[in-house]
């Protein structure tokens, strides 16, 4: 509070007199002062309660000089110990799991994996559904630990890189289209068997076609005609060939000969048919009715 006093002088006798003291008040007084420490009051305890909530999350979140919890911020990236959830897309370069672990992805619905360019475009992509795999990609290759290519894929072939293919199925396998591969072996002590059901079974080579049966029989069915062709002969090597359920032909004469000694002559018609004649002292094929 300041406190002012004038002194003024009167015209008639000069004698200094006292004028009336004027006092002016300094501050904040009444409801602005209350309102003013209830402000501050306010303030302080807003103060106290972030400063608790923040020590509540460093102690909660576990955040320390090396990073938070279980994740850990190294010179070579991130490191997260123990099982994690992501509730939102997880963009790496790279995952490593611990050299003494695997590293496991689960997902309630699917897991999806996403290759982008420079643009965003995805070019690759592979998801794992509950109930599917699929994937997505110019070309698929799978390789060994010596860089070797296993398996390879694209939209024109699939190359599989292994020595030796082995389907395990007791159906075999299903091609719906043709198969080059330098050999078809079965397993030891169990059968070999190339089947077309509905159509028929083609073999091609450009040197040729070789069957081999080291311990059982070669059996070759059809419901029509077993056609063998070959541009530079065919050689059929064993200890014996039997046709056994050749027909008998019948001669065109109305005298027909018993033959000599009941024996038979193997007779070849222009069109490729086999069938048997009686032999006689000279050949009795081309008087027969079968060509």
């Amino acid at each position: 509070m300041v406190r002012e006093q004038y002194i003024s002088t009167t015209e008639d006798s000069g004698v200094p007199s006292t004028v009336t003291e004027y006092i002016y008040k300094i501050g904040i007084y009444g409801w602005r002062k209350r309102c003013l420490y209830l402000f501050v009051l306010l303030l302080i305890i807003i103060l106290v309660v972030n400063l608790g909530l923040t020590i509540w999350i460093l102690r909660v979140m576990w955040f320390n000089v090396n990073g938070m919890g279980y994740l850990q911020v190294t010179e070579d990236g991130v490191r997260l110990d123990g099982e994690s959830e992501f509730l939102f897309p997880l963009y790496a370069q790279e995952i490593d799991s611990r050299e003494d672990s695997a590293l496991f992805v689960h997902s309630a619905d699917n897991v999806t994996l996403n290759a982008r360019n420079a643009n965003g475009d995805v070019t690759g992509s592979l998801s794992v559904g509950p109930e599917h795999a699929k994937g997505f990609g110019q070309h698929l290759t799978i390789s060994s630990m010596t860089d070797k290519s296993l398996f390879y894929a694209d939209a024109k072939e699939a190359v599989v890189g292994t020595g030796k293919l082995r389907v395990t199925g007791p159906e075999g396998a299903l091609f719906e289209h043709s198969v080059e591969t330098p050999l078809v072996k079965a397993e030891p002590l169990k059968e070999l068997r190339l089947e077309s059901p509905t159509r028929f079974l083609s073999m091609e080579a450009p040197k040729g076609v070789h069957v081999k049966a080291l311990t059982g029989n070669v059996e070759a069915y059809s419901s029509l005609d077993i056609v063998l062709h070959s541009t530079e002969g065919l050689v059929l090597e064993a200890q014996s060939v039997r046709l056994p359920h050749l027909t008998l032909g019948k001669a065109r004469t109305s005298g027909e000969s018993h033959g000599l000694y009941n024996m038979f002559e193997v007779c070849v018609c222009p069109s490729g048919k086999l069938f048997l004649s009686r032999a006689d002292v000279y050949s009795t094929c081309s008087g027969n009715q079968e060509c």
